[in-house]
């Protein structure tokens, strides 16, 4: 085993980790989170599109609860990613709340989705029974 110089060993200890390169797809994800925030600044705008992913995660949970209750074959499975869905977002909701209150829109349409889906799987739950 050849022993590298110190110098070298030096900057190879104490360099940072490589930064890579920002990739148009990366770059596009942020301009259209922002220009989303700013298209939102208006309370009626930011209450219409919480409605609107309410609504459509009530609709997702509902097919689904009735899909997989009227097939009997994958209720574990849809009741894992249910589980799995709801537990990953509760998870992301403290990184969300370290935002500025002004940049929480976030949050907010995560809260819907995971009030929505949990509310569409209760309802098809009570009238499968």
């Amino acid at each position: 085993m050849v022993d590298k110089p110190p110098r070298l060993r030096t900057l190879l200890v104490s360099s940072p980790a490589p930064r890579f390169q920002q990739t148009r797809f990366q770059r596009r994800i942020a301009q259209v989170s922002s220009s989303l925030e700013g298209w939102a600044t208006n309370p009626w705008r930011r209450l219409s599109l919480s409605l609107i992913v309410l609504l459509v995660s009530f609709g997702i949970g509902g097919g689904l609860g009735a899909i997989t209750g009227a097939l009997s074959y994958f209720d574990q499975l849809s009741a894992l990613f249910c589980v799995l869905a709801l537990e990953l977002a509760a998870r992301c909701r403290p990184w969300l709340l370290k935002r500025p209150k002004d940049q929480r829109l976030g949050l907010q349409l995560l809260d819907m989705a995971r009030i929505g889906l949990l509310y569409g799987l209760l309802l098809d739950g009570f009238k499968l029974q």
